[in-house]
């Protein structure tokens, strides 16, 4: 039976369980208050509708000059342990109640995802890696560099800490390095093409930061932030004199079901603002009139301007990861070491040791305490251990019972994991229905594009080069061959995807089968296509779209660096210029 034990370990999640973490104090936003309280209508100079890992950096830059309301459909994350403490980070994504900060969403490509629904976004949710994008990415999107990394800059002070290696990430980083994933580049923000240690949004107390943090720069007297706000559409002045549509407010409700109206003050500069996430922004433009006429006219919605490549262009950057069990007790870790690989690959890891809560006698001797198995654990939903349909309270329970039997010595290993660039695969995103709150139907097409695919293949070949390395030795089985791990991972039910008898035989069928999301989704309201080099919607006035719905490709290892970014870099840009010209308005004769 203890040869068993390695194979039981691949039932638990290798990922983000780690120990307790002191409570954040709570932060007292004297400006913060719940959408209850909103009047029925009100007036400011910017609306922002989404208070997420974009919208957060830009309200409080905006705010230093103009008055600005923040519109957040969730609550707030202080004092909240699912977001603060770490160790909740994969109950978090199970938990798929109404007020739960992560709202559950599966793919048409049949993947289960999580969005965010909670102030400051993405970065609340997620595993902490904090990485800039390459300067190359930056000059390509046509931002300026050193403005960028001035606003890159003005992020890290508040969110961004250095990690410090345990023996399994450190063997991670030697192995890369020796299969030739050179050069080693230390620690450091930068993207760098080599073996690097990035940054986390985690500090060394396991503390959470996050982009809600960055309102701390806001002015009071300037900003005014609506909890559990959720937007229902956007305002438009159509027709008589006008050329084109202009955004003029939003309608949204508060918790009670209560409508409220949140209009522009007089005057031609101020703008409505969405950053509402790749998810949020393309469907409340649908919902208020913008997008493909055909797709808007079958829910009945008013046409304000047909824009066929609304929606359009989704892409989530595929991931697929090898469970790799340790013959050693090793660290719990989230992602801190990446392989930035020359083919267009990124190899990163996570590991973890008791997996479950440390055992020991209760009262009656040998009673154990409640287990949790991390993203394993049976109801998780990314790499659970009961599959999706089968989710019912009593096969979870018996899963769970099962699973608590285990000897600890099988909650050893990690995985290691690849991700795509870019990707070349994309899709679409259209409307369910008319709710705001429900999530819309989304298709990514995960390798439909060969060179995706081809990028899987190659890393996945490193992967195995890296665990069959000297560096991470002390980390495997000798007798686990790479056909055995894959299989071993082929039979997690990741997704909703049929299985195939060839997955460890074909690389090419084991990431098409084994595809999971690393959460990185982009697109829909992509520059040049939705909306111009300065965020502005094509063809309306008004009215800017200013997040990761923007990109057309995914931005270095990880965005949220690069979209907490974008937010300080336009609040910046939209504040000087206006500031300017207007100075300049006043001093004409």
């Amino acid at each position: 039976m203890a040869s068993d034990q390695p194979f039981a370990a691949a039932l638990v999640v290798i990922c983000a369980i780690l120990c307790c973490s002191p409570q954040a104090r709570a932060v007292n936003y004297t400006f913060a208050r719940d959408a209850t309280r909103a009047p029925a209508v009100s007036y400011y100079d910017y609306i922002i509708v989404g208070g997420g890992t974009a919208g957060c950096p830009l309200a409080a830059t905006l705010s230093q000059r103009f008055r600005v309301l923040l519109l957040e459909r969730g609550g707030s994350p202080y004092g909240d342990q699912r977001v603060e403490n770490m160790t909740h980070f994969t109950a978090t994504l199970a938990d798929t109640s109404p007020g739960s900060p992560a709202q559950r969403f599966v793919s048409e490509d049949g993947v289960i995802n999580s969005r965010p629904r909670v102030l400051g976004g993405g970065s609340c949710i997620n595993a902490g890696f904090y990485t800039r994008a390459s300067d190359e990415y930056v000059m390509d999107v046509g931002w300026d560099l050193e403005a960028a990394k001035a606003a890159y800059r003005w992020v890290e002070d508040v969110v961004a800490f250095h990690p410090e290696l345990g023996p399994w990430q450190a063997a991670l980083q030697r192995g890369l390095m020796e299969v030739g994933v050179a050069p080693g580049n230390g620690f450091t923000f930068d993207h760098i093409d080599g073996t690097k240690v990035g940054g986390s949004i985690f500090d060394d107390e396991g503390r959470r930061h996050t982009a809600a943090d960055l309102l701390r720069y806001a002015r009071p007297e300037g900003i005014d932030l609506l909890l559990r706000a959720r937007v229902a559409k956007i305002l438009f002045n159509v027709g008589g004199h006008r050329a084109r549509p202009v955004a003029h407010g939003v309608v949204f409700h508060d918790s009670r079901g209560q409508m409220h109206k949140a209009y522009l003050n007089t005057g031609r500069r101020n703008e409505i603002i969405l950053s509402a996430g790749a998810m949020g922004s393309p469907q409340l433009l649908m919902l208020s009139g913008v997008g493909p006429a055909d797709h808007l006219r079958s829910f009945n919605i008013t046409l304000v301007l047909n824009q066929s490549a609304v929606g359009q262009g989704m892409a989530d950057n595929p991931m697929n990861a090898i469970f790799v069990p340790s013959p050693s007790p090793v660290e719990v870790s989230l992602i801190q070491v990446v392989g930035i690989t020359h083919f267009g690959s990124y190899i990163e890891g996570a590991s973890g040791s008791n997996w479950a809560n440390p055992r020991h006698q209760g009262s009656g001797g040998n009673r154990r305490p409640p287990r949790n198995f991390g993203m394993f654990s049976p109801q998780t939903g990314q790499l659970a251990t009961v599959p999706p349909k089968q989710r019912t309270p009593e096969a979870i329970a018996r899963a769970a019972d099962a699973m608590s039997q285990l000897d600890d010595s099988v909650f050893r290993g990690g995985f290691i994991l690849e991700k795509v660039l870019g990707p070349a695969s994309t899709g679409h995103l259209e409307l369910r229905n008319l709710n705001p709150d429900d999530n819309p139907a989304v298709t990514f097409n995960y390798f439909s594009h060969p060179e995706d695919l081809r990028r899987c293949v190659e890393g996945l070949t490193l992967i195995e080069r890296v665990i069959q390395s000297k560096s991470f030795e002390n980390f495997t089985y000798p007798y686990f061959s790479m056909e055995a791990l894959l299989n071993m991972t082929a039979e997690f039910p990741v997704n909703l995807l049929p299985r195939h008898d060839n997955d460890s035989r074909s690389l090419e069928q084991f990431c098409k089968d084994t595809v999971m999301t690393i959460w990185h989704y982009h697109g829909g309201c992509q520059v040049g296509r939705v909306v111009d080099a300065e965020y502005r919607v094509l063809g309306i006035d008004a009215l800017r779209v200013i997040d990761g719905s923007t990109f057309n490709a995914s931005p270095g290892t990880n965005p949220q660096a690069t979209v907490m970014m974008l937010g300080r870099y336009m609040g910046v840009k939209i504040r000087d210029e206006r500031v300017h010209a207007e100075g300049l308005r006043r001093r004409k004769p």
